[in-house]
């Protein structure tokens, strides 16, 4: 047994990529997306059928250019998820607009309207979608709101236990700690050239955030994600979900030995942590007290923004030789 196959006995292993021959090829249980994936699996030849219908499909609205070309990237990423789960038994996670990380009920709308392209699409959303919404204040109402109504989100951009214990509380699927990105924010600010895997900040984070879920009762899926190498994702063996990128399932998959599980919920629910009550107020004061969650969260959404407004720019240069303005 490969050490992919070992990991798949221990955490539900998902797909972090929007390339759909990677997920036919790893069959994963899940899948995740977000606007830098799309933005390059966009500019593969083998889906170009998939860029051209949501051209087609924007097109028809019959609005303003800026309303046209929102309808278009909605419809995109509907396509690719739809496609996606052709061949996983599980969910694919499709991002809402980082522009709307602090409005609630631009959200909420932004929500409704994927889910009705996923119905037109003859996907089951509540069964099959997991909506990925950034973890401000706002976002995790936002989440709440549509839990409720059996929409399930996938809570991402999230550095801090103040965050996770706000998402757990608002009754969310499945949360997204970033694994490397938090890695990344202690090497460059601790000057350290590296961490083995029990000492990287961004694994000891996500498993203080699974051991709190855990001792607490809560049904809150964690998933540890955004990775920087092998041993962080072997580090959070148990871990209730990990999405990894293609590059390594490659090595996952290539490799043999023994993987150890390393995070346990028997032995999590006899720990001694204190339950944490969050207000408005008191989230962000602790989020404010928490430079590196601050900082990768407010990076992040500019990041996944600026993805967004690449893939337009690569969509409105498709439009440039058909005489058909978006």
């Amino acid at each position: 047994m490969n050490r992919l196959e070992a990991l798949k006995q221990m955490s539900i292993v998902v797909a972090d990529t929007g390339d759909i021959q990677s997920i036919a090829e790893y069959r994963p249980q899940d899948a995740t997306t977000n606007p830098s994936l799309l933005y390059k699996a966009a500019q593969m030849p083998a889906y170009r059928h998939l860029v051209e219908d949501a051209l087609n499909f924007g097109k028809q609205q019959g609005m303003d250019s800026e309303t046209r070309m929102r309808w278009t990237l909605d419809k995109l990423a509907v396509n690719f998820g739809a496609e996606i789960l052709r061949l996983i038994p599980g969910r694919v996670s499709t991002e809402i607009d980082a522009y709307l990380s602090f409005d609630t009920a631009a959200t909420l709308r932004r929500a409704e309207s994927l889910v009705a392209l996923y119905q037109q699409a003859g996907v089951d959303p509540g069964q099959r979608v997991l909506f990925k919404i950034a973890s401000t204040w706002e976002g995790i109402r936002a989440a709440e709101r549509l839990e409720r109504q059996g929409i399930h989100c996938n809570l991402t951009l999230l550095f801090s236990l103040p965050q996770a214990v706000a998402c757990a509380d608002a009754g969310v699927t499945l949360i997204s700690p970033f694994v490397g990105r938090i890695l990344d924010w202690y090497k460059k600010n601790e000057n350290v050239s590296d961490y083995p895997p029990d000492e990287d900040p961004g694994v000891q984070s996500v498993r203080r955030i699974y051991q709190y879920y855990k001792r607490h009762g809560y049904q809150t899926t964690v998933m540890g994600a955004s990775f920087r190498n092998v041993g962080e994702i072997l580090a959070l063996a148990g871990c209730d979900a990990l999405t990894i990128a293609p590059q390594f399932l490659a090595e996952l998959a290539a490799s043999t030995g023994e993987v150890q599980r390393r995070l346990d919920p028997d032995e999590a629910r006899a720990l001694d942590l204190p339950k944490i009550d969050l207000d408005e107020p008191a989230f962000r004061w602790a989020l404010n007290e928490d430079a590196m969650a601050t900082e990768k969260l407010a990076e992040g959404i500019r990041l996944f923004a600026a993805d967004t407004r690449k893939l337009a720019q690569f969509i409105d240069t498709l439009h440039e030789g058909t005489n058909s303005p978006l």
